[in-house]
This record gives structure tokens, sequence and C-alpha cells, in this order.
């Protein structure tokens, strides 16, 4: 069985949100046509307490983009985003949201980020999607959304871990490209075994 993974689009991840990827509304209308091909459509949501570890705001004197240590390794500073209950932390208004299996909410835990859907950035703390997923019978995933150098390639990258198929449809993603990570989140997915497509 195949499911779509549809990775955080959300308002603060579209243009005019607080981390807007650029173009990151561009691809609703594409995966709402996609998810009718699938047996199953889960979506991701960032989902933030205020006052997240991963906040430029939660550390004086550090700016957006700034990267810090962590004790589970590096970790990029965002602007505030996401914040659980925010219109910022609302699915795109165009997203089709009733043909959703499962809503999976990830970065809830105040002292580490998550951008995988399946484990936290420690890479140990998970999210429960893989167990849903097995015992459901879904062995090969297609993953869209935002963005694909950070929650979509995480989320490939530990799905072809785990030993799912996987298949990331460029077309149907946008990127930050922060510093050169676009293309190493590009290698990065071919490297773990994830198809590229679009």
């Amino acid at each position: 069985m195949q499911a779509l993974i549809v990775i955080d689009i959300q308002n603060d991840f579209c243009p005019g949100g607080a981390l807007a990827v650029p173009g990151g509304d561009e691809i609703v209308a594409g995966v709402n046509t996609l998810m009718a091909e699938f047996d199953a459509v889960i979506l991701t949501q960032d989902w933030h307490p205020a006052g997240h570890s991963s906040f430029a705001s939660s550390h004086p004197g550090k700016a957006p983009f700034d990267l810090i240590d962590m004790p589970y390794g590096p970790q990029v500073l965002w602007p505030d985003h996401c914040v659980q209950g925010s219109s910022g932390a609302e699915f795109h208004p165009g997203l089709n949201t009733d043909r959703a299996d499962l809503i999976l909410r990830k970065g809830f835990r105040r002292g580490i980020d998550s951008y995988s859907a399946f484990f936290e950035n420690d890479h140990e703390t998970a999210t429960g999607l893989e167990g849903y997923l097995r015992t459901r019978g879904i062995d090969r995933l297609t993953m869209v959304g935002l963005a694909t150098d950070f929650c979509v390639n995480f989320s490939a990258v530990d799905a072809a871990k785990l030993g799912f198929s996987v298949d990331v449809r460029q077309e149907l993603c946008r990127a930050i490209d922060l510093d050169g990570s676009l293309a190493a989140a590009m290698d990065g997915m071919s490297e773990a075994g994830v198809l590229l497509h679009g």
C-alpha cells in the first residue's frame, strides 16, 4: 500500500508567513490533486509551544538563521513560527485536509526541534508514524511539501533508513535553500536511496 505524506503546508511556511518558503503556496493545488492516487494521506503539522528552543527569540543575542549547538547536535535558530493555536500554525486554507487519514503534529516538545515526520532531531525520539504506517500495511511513501531541504529531506531520509520505499515529488515541494542546504539535501536523499522525481 502507498501513502502520500504531505509535509507542513502551513500558513507560516507560505508567502506572508513568519518563515515563508518562496512559492510555498504554489504547490497546494497539485498536492490536492495527487491525494486521490493514494491509499492513505498523512499530513504533518509543525506545532511549537511559545518559547520553543529552536526560536532565535529564546536565545538572547542570537538572530534567526544563526547556528547553535544543542545537546542533540547543531540547530538552526528560526523566527518564531507555527506556534500552537496560532493562525500561522494552521494548514494553508486551500489544502484539502478532509482527505487526511492522519494529522501528525511534531515539534511540540519545548527542548527539541523535529524536522522529520519520524523522529525528533535527536534521531531517537520517535513520533509514532512508523508504527502507524506498518500496522496499516503501508510500505511505499511519496512525499511532498515544505521545505525540501529541511522537513521533507529529514522525513525522506529517515523513512528510507527505516526500510520504506520513498519517492519525493520535487515539483510539489519548495525549499528554503539556506547556505547550500538544498544541494546538500538532494545529495543526502539520493545517497539514502530516495527517488527524486520532478
